[in-house]
């Protein structure tokens, strides 16, 4: 079959709804936010990492607007919800557990901290990181601990390994 899509083998040919459907109904429970306060490209990464993790839905905080040619289309492939405040925000996730990832004064290293299966990963833009209003939303800040001279890494990749451990700790056992 030539199909040009970037999709795994047992979906070429396969039409974009019965995709859609058939992640829906074997994705992961955990959701990704990301706070878009100002165009970051690392956010088309972070929707890509999302996709490759079964990540079902992705949470826009603030612009719409955000490089979805990072995304490589994957986008297309799960639910992207937009919230214009974080009040709208936070009701949307009402009964998960918000665990910001950035690595700001008391954020637990990422290898001691629990990561609910509820959870609902929260990132920043790149340089900023998360406004102080969501940082004080989340139940817990975690942090990937830098052995380098580094302060930090890129948030595509952070976000990358955290949604990596999630994945081991609560859909591999």
């Amino acid at each position: 079959m030539n199909d040009p899509r970037n999709v795994i083998d047992s979906y070429k040919g396969v039409p974009h709804e019965e995709i859609v459907a058939d992640l829906d109904a074997h994705g992961s429970a955990l959701e990704i936010a990301v706070d878009n306060v100002e165009r970051d490209f690392n956010m088309g990464t972070i929707v890509r990492s999302a996709n490759a993790f079964g990540v079902r839905h992705v949470h826009v905080v603030g612009r719409r607007q955000w490089n979805k040619r990072g995304a490589m289309m994957t986008d297309k492939y799960l639910h992207v919800h937009y919230h214009a405040t974080v009040s709208e925000f936070m009701t949307a996730i009402a009964g998960k557990t918000l665990v910001a990832v950035d690595n700001v004064d008391g954020s637990l290293p990422l290898e001691r901290a629990e990561l609910p299966v509820n959870a609902v990963l929260l990132f920043g833009a790149e340089g900023p990181g998360i406004r102080q209003e969501l940082l004080e939303k989340a139940e817990k800040t975690v942090k990937i601990q830098q052995y380098g001279s580094t302060r930090s890494l890129n948030v595509g990749v952070a976000a990358g390994i955290v949604m990596y451990e999630w994945t081991r700790r609560n859909r591999c056992k």
